[in-house]
């Protein structure tokens, strides 16, 4: 099983981002990690699996002090059960990255930092509203790599307003200069209740699937021929440093969320907590829980996400999940069939979304 805990403060709010955060305003952070704990507890009353891996992520997790980290991380593993962790991943902020910050990350138990880089442009940060400097980007990096074993993932974004083909370049390129162990490149999306979707109703920004493509094209070619796996449509690691975390979302292990708007997904049964941190803390401490939503997963629900999903992967979906009257001879060559999986091929992974919905 997984567990995933969200933490959703950020000092400044990017405008592109759709996950619920806010600034922690007068929310009382030690209150908040016992609230996380309370939750905890709750759910380990349904006698838990052992953890494989666990996911910090928001907001910015790395806004919690060490205090408060240490007490969550202590928390933690007095109520469910670590003993088969495999890898902790944590995501940072490279604004506010010290020696000491990632000394402290080891000595808790965390395996692997994701850094939210998204660019090495100056001009692209600010227009996403990133508060960390293409430089403070490298130096957290390089600390990382200083003061500890702990695996390095970057988070890039393309197709950024104003973004040219040759910028893209220029950010894929001193991400590589950095040899981390993972990367993530995420094509810019237009999510509803973000300022950027404001903009993109309003014709101000616009999306270009042309330069997506190329930009993708762009970076699979520069990475791959770094010696990193695309092993999923965003996402590059170096050989033995995939995220396990993230491949258990794709191939439909249980996991647990604890925390405002997290989701937790366990034998089919899926519920999302309540997207408020003022009312999560309310219903931890009266209830111990803060789902809102349930939702059961029936067979054609399953097989659907699965589509979504592993069609993604470099090992493409199963089979089992393609009904028996699939036709698949418009999209024959953008897939290969083997005898168990069906895999994207030639400019199968750019169409992915579209290959989806055609089998679905």
């Amino acid at each position: 099983m997984h567990l995933y805990l969200h933490i959703p403060f950020c000092h400044r709010i990017c405008p592109y981002c759709s996950f619920y955060k806010h600034t922690p305003g007068k929310t009382d952070l030690g209150a908040f990690v016992e609230a996380i704990l309370d939750e905890a507890r709750f759910a380990a009353k349904k006698n838990l699996p052992p953890l494989k891996t666990i996911y910090f992520g928001g907001g910015t997790p790395s806004m919690l002090s060490p205090t408060h980290l240490r007490r969550l991380f202590t928390g933690l593993r007095t109520i469910l059960d670590f003993s088969a962790v495999e890898e902790v991943t944590l995501e940072a902020n490279p604004a506010t990255f010290t020696s000491r910050t990632a000394h402290l990350y080891e000595e808790l138990g965390v395996t692997r930092v994701s850094l939210g880089v998204q660019s090495f442009i100056g001009k692209h940060l600010e227009t996403l509203g990133r508060e960390h400097s293409p430089m403070q980007a490298i130096t957290s990096v390089h600390l990382l790599r200083e003061a500890s074993n702990l695996e390095v993932s970057i988070d890039l974004i393309f197709s950024v307003p104003s973004q040219s083909l040759l910028d893209w370049e220029d950010t894929l390129t001193q991400a590589l200069a950095l040899q981390p162990d993972h990367l993530s490149a995420y094509n810019l999306t237009y999510e509803e209740d973000t300022a950027f979707f404001e903009k993109f109703q309003t014709g101000a920004f616009q999306d270009d699937s042309n330069l997506n493509a190329e930009m993708f094209s762009l970076g699979e070619e520069l990475l791959s021929s770094a010696g990193y796996e695309h092993y999923e449509t965003s996402n590059y690691a170096l050989p033995g440093r995939r995220s396990r975390h993230n491949e258990g979302y794709w191939i439909g292990n249980d996991y647990l969320g604890l925390g405002p708007s997290a989701v937790s997904t366990l034998k089919r049964t899926r519920h999302q907590n309540v997207c408020d941190t003022s009312d999560y803390l309310k219903r931890i401490k009266s209830i111990g829980h803060a789902q809102e939503k349930i939702e059961i997963l029936d067979d054609e629900a399953w097989r659907l996400e699965r589509i979504a999903l592993q069609l993604r992967t470099t090992e493409g979906l199963p089979l089992k999940y393609l009904l028996p009257d699939a036709n698949l001879g418009s999209i024959n060559h953008l897939v290969r069939k083997t005898a168990t999986h069906l895999q994207l091929i030639n400019d199968g992974p750019l169409l992915v979304d579209s290959i989806a919905a055609e089998l679905a």
